[in-house]
């Protein structure tokens, strides 16, 4: 190989790594670069416009998602929500609050009022969060008391929730979004997933589901579903889906 192949080769090299040196810059935010730990994340230099679908971001949930095809498939849930409109909220779903979350899905949440108006066909989509409430399961981490305070606004409301990141033991998100459900009874959730997320928030599920027993409601126990076309019930497996008051309760 001649010299003056080597060198146009040599230069062709330098062209392509600088190049990509240019890329990954521009692809960072301001003010950070490739082994940066997001301490900062270049704010200063962001347009506040672009950001503010993110920025309305101020409610974070922690709970746990079944797979309704197969509820025996369980998974850690962080929910980051903003409001779209007086009747739905709508949260991006991580498999946890660390600094390299993977992307699971979106979750909306609809009031009653809304969930009741939709088709007969829509509703199997939608599950209930009222054993999630009163179970101590859903918690508020940045909230007093783990957000028990808002917690009665939010027992009537259902969500629908799909995880493009069907498994987020895997590398990478692949094959087809799968529809997520909610725990509806004791039992239901792997015992050693509660235990793992209490001890990082260093809370006690038992202490919050006691503490919760002041809003006037039995714990539901409603069996997993056993297709995907259930439609979800809240209070009781069959019946009238009324509620039941704990008489200890303040309801």
């Amino acid at each position: 190989m001649s010299s003056g192949t080597q060198n146009r080769r040599g230069i062709i090299s330098m062209l392509i790594l600088a190049a990509s040196a240019i890329a990954i810059t521009y692809l960072q935010p301001a003010g950070t670069s490739a082994d940066d730990k997001h301490e900062g994340h270049g704010h200063a230099a962001r347009n506040a416009e672009n950001w503010a679908p993110v920025e309305k971001m101020h409610l974070y949930l922690c709970a746990f998602h079944i797979a309704k095809e197969n509820p025996s498939f369980q998974v850690e849930a962080h929910h980051f929500c903003s409001p779209q409109g007086k009747d739905l909220h709508q949260c991006v779903i991580y498999d946890s609050r660390g600094p390299n979350p993977k992307l699971l899905g979106v979750e909306y949440i609809i009031t009653d009022e809304a969930y009741q108006a939709l088709p007969a066909g829509e509703k199997k989509y939608w599950h209930p969060h009222a054993y999630e409430i009163v179970s101590g399961q859903l918690i508020a981490p940045d909230m007093p008391k783990q957000g028990d305070d808002i917690f009665p606004g939010l027992i009537k409301t259902w969500g629908k929730t799909w995880h493009t990141w069907r498994d987020p033991s895997t590398d990478f998100p692949v094959g087809e979004p799968l529809l997520m459900w909610s725990a509806n009874g004791d039992g239901q959730i792997d015992h050693k997933l509660v235990d793992k997320r209490d001890a990082q928030f260093n809370i006690s599920t038992a202490q919050i589901r006691d503490r919760r027993k002041s809003m006037g409601f039995t714990v539901p126990n409603i069996p997993p579903p056993k297709s995907v076309n259930d439609i979800g019930r809240r209070w009781t497996a069959s019946g009238p889906d009324e509620p039941q008051k704990n008489p200890g309760g303040t309801k």
